[in-house]
């Protein structure tokens, strides 16, 4: 990684997916997160962006997309999204950090980033790169870990933690982990080139204690019934936001995705292993169907 670029959570060689989401009691939240994603997504559209993508958890769910672009820094984890999706030419999987975007501006329909800005120690630098990537009028999905939830109020009130969840600095409680302000995320993406259509709260029920005596159906039918509240309070440990790019970004559509990450200048020429830019020469190579262009 470049060393004027922030750092990142590396999910190398992690089963997050089959220890967190398989086995680790986390259905609720699955089937909970599922019914935002549904709720703020597009009707459809040509090309769509999934940042943060892991093992494909969601990807799925992205059915009215003719092509998806799955972005992780982790090979490990797009490996584990072959896995589970197959090489069809319908996924893109590229191994690349947010931080550095390696793609043609204006050239996504709509992206996601669902569980990642939490790692995100420059959330308004990563929001700016989502930014060019979009087309105006692309719908950016954004999910992040909400600073301002009940509990940590609870607990602030009660003198059980030290830091405000009013305050609208980040608040790093683990290394390379964020739960941020409402209005802070309100500002970055305006800041960004966004403008904010919808805020749903999701998660209210995220308790060990709730999940033992209630099943999963009867927490999920409730929070669906409580999401749309976030338009009007936000207290929920997850929030999900639907914003539309504005702005003047070029509405690309050319051959190939990728721009060149030395010059900045596109289109790239591909071969069955390796993609080059035709301007100043740097290569980036291809490795079992992945784009091999982190920096």
């Amino acid at each position: 990684m470049s060393a004027e670029l922030p750092p990142v959570c590396d999910y190398e060689g992690s089963d997050y997916q089959a220890s967190f989401w398989d086995s680790g009691s986390r259905e609720y939240e699955d089937r909970v997160e599922a019914i935002a994603l549904k709720r703020l997504l597009p009707a459809g559209g040509r090309l769509l962006l999934e940042i943060g993508a892991g093992a494909g958890r969601n990807t799925l769910r992205y059915k009215n997309f003719d092509r998806i672009v799955l972005l992780d820094y982790s090979r490990t984890q797009l490996i584990q999204a072959q896995e589970r999706l197959g090489k069809s030419p319908r996924y893109i999987y590229v191994n690349a950090n947010v931080y550095r975007m390696p793609f043609i501006p204006g050239i996504f329909d709509a992206a996601t980033m669902i569980r990642t800005l939490h790692h995100l120690a420059d959330a308004p630098l990563a929001l700016n790169q989502i930014r060019e990537t979009l087309k105006p009028g692309a719908v950016f999905i954004l999910e992040y870990a909400n600073k301002q939830n009940i509990k940590a109020i609870i607990r602030y009130l009660f003198h059980r933690q030290t830091w405000n969840p009013f305050s609208l600095e980040p608040v790093e409680f683990a290394a390379l982990n964020f739960d941020f302000h409402p209005q802070s995320i309100r500002n970055w993406l305006k800041d960004a080139g966004f403008h904010l259509e919808n805020q749903l709260s999701v998660s209210h029920f995220r308790s060990p204690l709730l999940k033992r005596i209630f099943p999963v159906s009867w927490l999920t039918a409730m929070d669906a019934l409580v999401q749309h509240t976030g338009n009007w309070w936000q207290l929920s440990p997850s929030i999900f936001t639907r914003s539309v790019a504005s702005g003047n970004t070029p509405n690309n559509s050319p051959d190939g995705f990728f721009r060149c990450l030395a010059c900045m200048k596109y289109p790239l020429k591909e071969t069955t292993d390796r993609i080059k830019c035709p301007y100043c020469g740097k290569e980036w190579h291809i490795q079992d169907g992945i784009y091999l262009l982190r920096e």
